[in-house]
This record gives structure tokens, C-alpha cells and sequence, in this order.
């Protein structure tokens, strides 16, 4: 097994890291420019916002694929070949001729990302032992983070100067450049022990995760909390994109900036956790939200900004434990264990623009705090929940 910090520690949680950047650059890099996508094609809020969730609902349907299937064949290969095919995708994308085409080429680029997020963690579990692993998984989605200010910054600032087909042909050109990298990076594994791919078998292990209960509070939890955190970023751009605001879509870029505290909150994660542990780190981690949530409310952009600042290190801070949980609570078949944690998780995702819309119309920005209070009341409660099942535990 791999130890914390040593030199075989670093160099896969590097590589793993790298690969969960290009993953989450070629994801969100459309965001900011949703305003003008809207515009170009006269479609409303909630049509234009399937460019996310077309993208992020095939990525939770191909977690059900590549995690199971991992348990069989292994794990270095699917992660290798579904960054490069995505990172092609992206290219493909720039030539797309009409809004159709766009969301087709998104729903396929959408299930080849899912590859390593859906066996990233349990290719963890694997090689790393328990310290080692709570350490690896925070860097691990700190870099989630990091992909995603980046897509979205870089993707602002190239629509800017060539449009929608500029943002994505500057990712493509990043993502296969880092996948040469990834390539040479990932060590092979050392500790996976294939077993035979069984249709049965692997819908068995999935239900026998689902009745977890350990599992389930981890899964819902997470899906919830980033139906909410990652739709408001898509509102929030409508919201500063219109008077008083009126900020472009390069500024608009320049709001994941935010993101960098999340970032921060992934990389506390394990240390908050075992000190605190992880159950009452996910019950701060959503009040956190809730703080930041109302911050938004104010009309300073300063204030703004600093509410999604507070807002994304609440949201990384419960996603890196919920995550790790899933890793430690699995008792076998791990690979399933996280791709359902992510399915839950993606699925929210594409979601939370149904939740969302009838609140963003019924009273913009206050009422999309308000949706978004509603549901953070119900992970505050699993997070206490999770709380009891782990004293439970000790």
C-alpha cells in the first residue's frame, strides 16, 4: 500500500489530480457563457442551462458504466482513453453548427468525463492506505475545483475575443496536452484485484450500497448540496450579466474565481476531520452554506462575491468528506460505491435547474436563497443523521 507523502504518494496524487482538472476545465467551461448562448439562440433561462445539464446527466449515467466495469477490467485505461476522447470532444465542439449539435456533442463529452471521476477514488482505495487516502482525496477534488474556476475563467476570457468556438478550442488544446502528461504520471496499480463483470453481480452491489444506510446519507447529501451550489453559479450569472451589473462574459468568467476557497476547503478537509470528525465537518460545511447564501442577497458586487467565496469552501468542505466517507464505509466493490456516490451527485447537478427556475422567476435572486435554504435544510439534518451513525462506529 501507499503511504502518505512519500515519492509514489505524490507522483499518482499528482496525476490523479491533474486528471480531475482536465475533467472539470472541459465540464464548466460553457458557463459563463450562458447570457450570451441565450441571446445568440433566443431560448429561455432554464433552455439554455441544459448546455450544464446535458453535460453533467450523461456524466452520472456513465458512472454506472465505468464504475462497475472498472471492478473487472481495471481502472488506468478507462481513466486514460476517456480524457483523450473528451479532450477531442471539446475540439468538435467549436464546429458545432447549430444549438442541437452542441447539446448532442455535450451529452457525449458529458459520458466520456465521467471515466475518472467514476474510479478515481476507488483506484485510491486501492493503493493507498487510510491516511494516505484521506489526504489524496482532498487534493484530489481541491483540483476539481481548480479545473473548474479554470474552465470557466479561460472559457470567459477566449469568448471574449473568438467567441464560443475560441473557448472550446483553447480547452481541447489544454486537455490533450495534459492528458500526455496524465499518461506518463499514473503509476500502475499494484493492489487492484480484478473479479468477472456480471450484469447481476453489479446491479447486486448497487443495491447493496443503496441499503446502506451509511452509504445513502453520503450519496443524498452530496447530490443535494451540489444541485443547489452549482445551479446558483448559473443564476448568478444572469443575475450580474443584467443591469446594474451588465458584466461580460470574461468578468462573469472571472466570478469562479471564487472556486479558490473551495479549494482550500477540500485541502482542510482531512485535517478538520480528524480532529472534529468528517460527520460534524459535512454539519459545518452546510451551515457554512447557508451563511454564504444569504451573504448574496446584498446588492454589492463586493458582497456577492464574497458570499460565493463563502459559499464554495462550505460546499468542498462537505463534498471531500462525504466523498472520503463513501471510500472508508464501502465494504466491498468500492468502484460502484463511488460512481453511485457521483451518480447522486451529477444527477443533482443536472436537476437543479427544475428546482431552481420557479423561484428564479417567481423573485430572481431571492428566490433562488430562498429554494436553496429550503434544500440546505435538509442536508444539515442527514449531516447530523451521519453524525449519529458515526458515533455508532467509534
Amino acid at each position: 500500500m501507499i503511504t502518505l507523502k512519500t515519492r509514489a504518494w505524490w507522483r499518482a496524487t499528482l496525476a490523479l489530480c491533474l486528471g480531475s482538472f482536465l475533467v472539470f476545465i472541459n465540464l464548466y467551461v460553457p458557463q459563463p457563457l450562458l447570457p450570451d448562448l441565450q441571446q445568440a439562440y433566443g431560448i429561455s433561462t432554464l433552455a439554455v442551462s441544459f448546455v450544464m445539464s446535458a453535460a453533467t446527466l450523461s456524466l452520472a449515467g456513465s458512472l454506472l458504466v465505468f464504475g462497475p466495469l472498472s471492478d473487472a477490467i481495471g481502472r488506468e485505461s478507462i481513466m486514460r482513453y476517456s480524457l483523450l476522447l473528451a479532450g477531442s470532444v471539446s475540439l468538435a465542439l467549436a464546429f458545432a453548427p447549430n444549438f442541437a449539435t452542441l447539446l448532442t456533442l455535450r451529452l457525449l463529452q458529458g459520458f466520456l468525463l465521467g471515466g475518472l471521476p467514476a474510479v478515481a477514488i476507488a483506484w485510491m482505495g486501492d493503493e493507498f492506505d487510510k491516511t494516505a487516502l484521506l489526504g489524496a482525496v482532498g487534493l484530489y477534488i481541491g483540483a476539481n475545483s481548480l479545473g473548474g474556476i479554470s474552465g470557466r475563467v479561460v472559457g470567459g476570457i477566449a469568448a471574449d475575443i473568438g467567441g464560443a468556438p475560441a473557448a472550446f478550442l483553447t480547452v481541447g488544446a489544454i486537455t490533450l496536452a495534459g492528458v500526455a502528461v496524465f499518461w506518463r504520471l499514473l503509476p500502475r496499480s499494484r493492489s487492484f484485484t480484478p473479479k468477472p463483470f456480471h450484469v447481476s453481480t453489479a446491479a447486486a452491489d448497487l443495491y447493496r450500497h443503496l441499503c446502506t444506510p451509511a452509504l445513502l446519507g453520503a450519496y443524498v447529501l452530496g447530490g443535494i448540496n451540489f444541485m443547489v451550489f452549482i445551479n446558483q453559479y448559473s443564476y448568478i450569472t444572469f443575475r450580474l450579466a443584467n443591469a446594474p451589473y451588465s458584466l461580460a462574459a470574461s468578468s462573469l468568467g472571472l466570478i469562479f474565481l471564487t472556486y479558490l476557497s473551495g479549494t482550500l476547503g477540500s485541502m482542510m478537509s482531512g485535517r478538520l476531520a480528524a480532529r472534529f470528525s468528517a460527520a460534524r465537518c459535512m454539519m459545518l460545511g452546510v451551515v457554512i452554506l447557508m451563511v454564504g447564501t444569504a451573504i448574496t442577497r446584498a446588492e454589492s458586487l463586493a458582497l456577492i462575491i464574497l458570499g460565493l467565496t463563502v459559499n464554495a469552501f462550505g460546499f468542498f468542505l462537505a463534498h471531500s468528506l462525504a466523498s472520503s466517507w463513501v471510500g472508508r464505509n464501502a465494504q466491498r466493490a468500492r468502484g460502484s460505491a463511488s460512481a453511485l456516490y457521483l451518480v447522486f451527485y451529477y444527477t443533482g447537478a443536472s436537476l437543479g435547474g427544475f428546482w431552481l427556475e420557479p423561484f428564479w422567476l417567481w423573485d430572481g435572486w431571492a428566490g433562488v436563497t430562498c429554494g436553496s435554504w429550503l434544500l440546505f435544510g435538509m442536508t444539515l439534518c442527514i449531516a447530523v443523521w451521519l453524525r449519529r451513525v458515526e458515533r455508532r462506529q467509534e
